[in-house]
């Protein structure tokens, strides 16, 4: 494993990783499906005021933007491993660090922000609250995994 954590294009698509699960989470879950915000003040997470729902989509905001940096973080760390031909070019390799990456984003934010804060949950007042949680969870391990197996599925036969 150490020896894949060397390779600058592993590296850059674990960062770009994180950066697009951040944004999916925030995009797909606090946007479109409105199930969360990033800081809930409801059981369920539905604003009481207009005052309130700004206050979680600015947010929602600066949650984006620190993920917007890291994409732009990732995204230099890209242009830098590809100046470095010394380690294999591969899109299996890219596209493994990158859901590695954002395996690993889904499990350290669910860990973090739904089980020790508890600042929100997936499906904030849902009976079934817990289990959408470890479901999510799960989905971070799942993708750390297959990621992980793709870089080295790729490593060795390059």
């Amino acid at each position: 494993m150490t020896m894949i954590l060397r390779n600058p294009l592993v590296r850059a698509g674990f960062i770009l990783g994180a950066g697009f699960g951040g944004l999916a989470d925030g995009i797909i879950l606090h946007q479109i499906l409105g199930w969360h915000h990033l800081i809930c003040y409801t059981v369920d997470c539905q604003p009481t005021s207009i005052d309130q729902l700004q206050r979680e989509n600015t947010q929602d905001g600066f949650f984006h933007l620190g993920l917007w940096l890291v994409l732009l973080v990732g995204t230099t760390m890209l242009f830098r491993a590809a100046r470095k031909s010394v380690h294999a070019w591969s899109g299996g390799i890219l596209l493994g660090s990158m859901l590695a990456g954002c395996g690993f984003f889904n499990f350290a934010e669910g860990s973090v922000n739904h089980q020790i804060l508890g600042i929100h949950h997936v499906l904030p007042g849902n009976p079934h609250q817990f289990l959408f949680d470890m479901l999510y969870l799960a989905n971070g391990v799942l993708f750390f995994i297959v990621g992980t197996w793709l870089i080295q599925s790729k490593n060795a036969t390059d």
